[in-house]
């Protein structure tokens, strides 16, 4: 079995650096720099088995992709987890009209940021079983 592929929605290129060192060992990975190219990549019919994504994003914030990805039929299920530096991240979260599976604070720490990673893969692998 391949590995899993998180699809990762940030425009900082450090950030993007950072995930792509921590992360690629363990998981498929596909780099977008804003939410126009994530949805264009999605919208070729590409399926990620999980989102990564920034809120705080130029044009198309992350709030709002990550709500036209759960208004859609086909994303509706695909798990999200927010990873922003925004300071007010908890409330931000709270006030979004649809949930997201985790959240974590820039700047993260690797491991924690991993240990999210797969207790969503494993919360969402027994609930299709």
């Amino acid at each position: 079995m391949g590995k899993k592929q998180i699809l990762i929605v940030d425009d900082e290129i450090t950030i993007l650096k950072l995930l792509n060192f921590v992360l690629s060992a363990d998981y498929d990975l596909i780099i977008k720099n804003s939410g126009v190219e994530a949805l264009t990549w999605l919208e070729e019919g590409h399926s990620p088995e999980l989102i990564l994504s920034d809120l705080e994003m130029p044009y198309f914030d992350g709030s709002s992709f990550i709500h036209n990805l759960k208004i859609s039929g086909f994303y509706r299920d695909t798990p999200v987890v927010i990873l922003s530096g925004a300071s007010n991240l908890e409330e931000r979260v709270a006030e979004m009209r649809f949930n997201v599976d985790a959240c974590i604070p820039k700047p993260f720490n690797p491991t924690q940021l991993k240990t999210a990673l797969k207790e969503v893969f494993t919360k969402f692998e027994s609930i299709a079983r």
